[in-house]
């Protein structure tokens, strides 16, 4: 299929009549063919007037249904071929085994959330029998179910054209949840959308959900991204990108005549802590420094999991460890970055950094405007306790080391620092390290979504028991997760039914469990 620039409005394809804008080759920064127009406010109404309009029926579609659609979206992502990988890696420079394996996971997310719907589980179904002799007071009859909150607006994520835009975690969480869908695309990748939406669309009208199910915006400003998110008929809003642009729409959210929540993820540095027996060896600090390096260059570092931030312990084999990573970082070559503009945040970025006093320089790699050279840097305790700055995400392959002297310290500077997505604790069996592993955990616990041990934050697995979330700023919502099947619960809440006749009960709360899906019925999972 080839792109034709438009939006893609419940099932139709419109160009729309907005202001144009093309897609940029990542390599070159040159403009990509066809142009593209931004979705006017009539557009955008029109969108949420099919999604509100395709709410009701869409939600009460048997979930054998909604799940056959979901594994339809998996089937025609996939169909879309070298067409589609093609396009993503004009469009953001990705390599080809980064995109293969991008598609493969947005596939899968589709298909995981097919089995959740099948499942039945996520509609937290309790039933809690009356007591009509109870004394003084008697007791209700008590049923709850979850509900789908409405439509969703989704924003597309610069770095991960697919596995966090048009059919994205947020987007098949929310379908699966019984939510329309209503997608405001990046304008970094605005072919990759169509493309993808177009296969939503396909998925849509093969499995007979109605036409407002989806829809895709296409937006090379922000006009169309406010109007969707004031609009009276979104319910909630997913996104992923900037802390600057996560917080404008949170705004814009929270001021309307009736507020609605929005999901952002927003920035990390993903702290990563080196206790003094992961580095005591040749082999330790060998194995250690290609896989800081690996993990912080990773897609150029345009990760949210990037690990922003190493503390290595002060002395000879600390010191060893940061000879490790200077030479090997000098042999790294960058990678073209999604777009110009990232290039030149991540070049501004690292200026910033270095010229605080007391950070010094480990190690460049080489680089170009478009593809910068991985940078590492390195201050101790002391500076980075002093300079605020620090602390603060560098979008790319940009590492700072902070040197420490004991646990002590290493838990003060831990204290000060902002919600994270990840912390990463590096340790041996020693009851050294143990102990001070146990002194930093409740900290990196209260601060991040995800706590890993003798491992590396780049690589979010989807499945059961993941969380891709964390407190503020890591995201919006720090009771959630963007990844895993826990995801699903952003969009739906609780409605508890009080005494109601069996005829007037939803199925799946009347006696006998018509649906065979897990309950738990006066207090005990059956």
């Amino acid at each position: 299929m080839d792109v034709i620039g438009v939006s893609v409005i419940a099932g139709r394809s419109v160009a729309g009549e907005g202001a144009p804008f093309h897609a940029r080759a990542a390599a070159t920064g040159d403009p990509v063919d066809p142009p593209f127009r931004t979705a006017t406010a009539d557009l955008v109404a029109e969108a949420c007037a099919a999604a509100a309009a395709a709410f009701p029926t869409y939600r009460a579609r048997p979930l054998h249904d909604r799940a056959d659609f979901l594994t339809a979206v998996a089937e025609e992502i996939e169909v879309l071929g070298e067409a589609l990988t093609d396009r993503v890696q004009l469009e953001t420079g990705l390599p080809e085994a980064r995109v293969l394996g991008e598609r493969g996971r947005t596939a899968a997310q589709a298909r995981l959330f097919a089995d959740v719907v099948r499942r039945g589980d996520f509609l937290g179904l309790r039933l809690d029998a009356a007591l009509p002799d109870r004394t003084p007071l008697p007791k209700p009859d008590l049923r709850l179910r979850r509900v789908p909150l409405g439509p969703v607006a989704v924003w597309g994520a610069s770095n991960f054209p697919l596995a966090f835009s048009t059919a994205g975690g947020d987007t098949v969480s929310a379908l699966a949840a019984g939510c329309p869908v209503i997608v405001k695309g990046h304008p970094a990748h605005p072919g990759t959308a169509e493309l993808v939406a177009h296969a939503v669309t396909r998925a849509a009208e093969r499995t007979g959900m109605p036409a407002g199910v989806f829809s895709l915006l296409q937006d090379g400003d922000v006009s169309a991204a406010k109007a969707l998110a004031v609009d009276p008929r979104i319910a909630a809003i997913a996104f992923t990108g900037s802390r600057a642009g996560g917080l404008a729409l949170a705004a814009l959210a929270a001021g309307r005549q009736v507020p609605i929540p929005v999901f952002a993820e927003l920035s990390a540095v993903n702290p990563v802590i080196l206790l003094p027996g992961a580095v005591a060896s040749d082999a330790a600090r060998a194995r250690l420094a290609e896989g800081y390096l690996t993990s912080l260059t990773f897609g150029a570092g345009q990760l949210c999991t990037n690990p922003g931030l190493l503390f290595v312990p002060v002395g000879e084999t600390g010191d060893a460890l940061v000879a490790e990573i200077a030479e090997r970082v000098r042999a790294t070559a960058g990678a073209t970055m999604l777009h110009p503009g990232i290039s030149s945040a991540y070049a501004v970025g690292v200026a910033q950094r270095a010229g605080v006093t007391g950070v010094v320089e480990v190690g460049v790699g080489s680089g170009s405007a478009l593809a910068p050279a991985a940078t590492v840097h390195e201050c101790s305790l002391a500076t980075f306790a002093a300079e605020p700055q620090l602390a603060e995400e560098v979008f790319g392959a940009a590492g700072l080391i902070v040197r420490y002297d004991d646990a002590d310290g290493l838990v003060a500077a831990l204290s000060g620092l902002e919600g994270q997505l990840t912390a990463t604790l590096h340790g041996s069996d020693s009851p050294a390290d143990l102990a001070s592993a146990a002194a930093v955990l409740p900290v990196v616990e209260e601060r991040s979504g995800r706590v890993i041990w003798n491992g590396w934050p780049t690589g979010v697995e989807v499945t059961h028991a993941m969380v891709h979330g964390g407190p503020y700023p890591a995201t919006t919502a720090p009771s959630t997760t963007s990844v895993g099947t826990l995801a699903i619960e952003r969009f739906l809440r609780p409605v508890a039914y009080q005494n109601l006749p069996q005829n007037l009960l939803p199925e799946e709360l009347r006696d006998g469990n018509p649906w065979g899906v897990t309950r738990m019925v006066d207090g005990q999972l059956s």
